[in-house]
């Protein structure tokens, strides 16, 4: 399974609208959160977001397949937000979105914080960004008495070359005295 991340331009829209549907229709259909889903959004939403000069849309490829997208929202200085990003229901369980965010985390290496909100009550979606190392902020948002959104925040610690030298010197030739 050969995953890859393009770019997508204003030609992209309707394709991206109509994997937008589709991955959350079942999401919609349960919660009936019809002004916040992005399954009812509609397609002028989608690009309005592709012009805007602090987002990038990226389709997901699966073996040159088509199969979802990520947009990355840019906050601010190396503060950065995904929202949303959905994977076509036939490829979840796969360990698409996983490979997703990792290739997303080196194309934007230089970002210090990540953050995104999920639906609480997706038990599959809190797991995967804890598994990621995302952590629950403690702000909740209340869309209705099916749904509520958690809040996470991912803090990415790096070191400046100089720093990391001189930790390998020390772990790889330790002076023994």
């Amino acid at each position: 399974m050969n995953i890859s991340l393009v770019k997508a331009k204003l030609k992209d829209s309707e394709v991206i609208h109509k994997m937008q549907i589709e991955s959350f229709s079942t999401l919609l259909n349960k919660y009936e959160d019809f002004e916040t889903n992005p399954g009812n959004e509609p397609l002028e939403k989608i690009i309005n977001r592709i012009k805007q000069p602090f987002t990038d849309y990226y389709i997901v490829n699966c073996d040159n397949i088509s199969i979802g997208c990520i947009r990355i929202v840019k906050m601010d200085n190396k503060h950065y937000r995904i929202s949303p990003i959905f994977i076509l229901p036939e490829y979840q369980g796969r360990g698409v979105a996983q490979k997703v965010f990792n290739m997303v985390e080196e194309i934007y290496y230089y970002v210090k914080t990540w953050e995104l909100d999920t639906i609480l009550q997706e038990e599959g979606n809190c797991y995967l960004y804890e598994k990621l190392g995302y952590k629950k902020t403690g702000e909740t948002k209340v869309i209705n008495d099916k749904l509520t959104l958690v809040f996470y925040e991912k803090s990415i610690l790096r070191m400046k070359t100089k720093d990391l030298k001189r930790c390998m010197k020390k772990v790889i030739y330790p002076v023994v005295k």
